[in-house]
């Protein structure tokens, strides 16, 4: 079983107080007191110490951002600015370095070239002059057997038409000693044949 409290009685009362009616009397005391009050932000006595407050922290924040941030923030620009145009300037040599020296391979390759060409005319040429040369050679060996040829042909004809006088003489005599009986001298055989040729 639970106990209640008895209520306190004053020593001078003559009879019991409610309990009640203290805490109702406390909390209107109270309450009065607030509604009387209201918050004091707002009341007209404490605007003075809240703008000097106010401007304190207003001139604080300023001087912060003027000294201490705007000169930070100032560095990190300057620094992406000069990094950007340092990149920049760099991408341009860089393209500037690239075309010079396209440009330069292109002369190399069209010098490579033309040395090339120079060199395969040269070559054709030394190999059509060697070609020249030995045609004019193999000419020259077949025009001194040729000349050989002929030579040795006047010389096998000759003796063959001496002969063929020898032997035309010969027959001439033999037939001019079957017809008549009588063997002709070598000259007359001879002048027969000069004079029938």
């Amino acid at each position: 079983m639970t106990t209640h409290a008895q209520p306190v009685l004053p020593a001078d009362a003559t009879h019991p107080v409610d309990v009640a009616d203290t805490h109702a009397t406390t909390e209107a005391a109270h309450g009065g007191e607030h509604e009387a009050g209201g918050l004091p932000q707002l009341e007209f006595q404490h605007w003075f110490g809240q703008i000097v407050y106010l401007v304190f922290l207003f001139v604080i924040l300023y001087w912060l951002i003027a000294r201490v941030f705007a000169p930070r923030m100032r560095r990190v620009f300057d620094e992406r600015a000069s990094t950007i145009s340092t990149a920049v300037e760099t991408a341009r040599q860089v393209q500037a370095e690239a075309a010079g020296q396209a440009e330069a391979a292109k002369a190399e390759v069209e010098q490579a070239r033309a040395a090339a060409r120079s060199t395969a005319a040269a070559a054709k040429a030394r190999v059509t002059d060697e070609a020249n040369a030995r045609a004019e050679a193999e000419e020259a060996v077949v025009a001194a057997r040729i000349a050989e040829a002929e030579t040795a042909i006047g010389k096998t004809r000759d003796a063959a038409m001496s002969n063929v006088s020898a032997i035309a003489s010969d027959t001439a005599a033999a037939i001019v000693e079957r017809l008549t009986g009588k063997a002709p001298t070598g000259a007359e055989a001879a002048a027969a044949v000069k004079g029938a040729a």
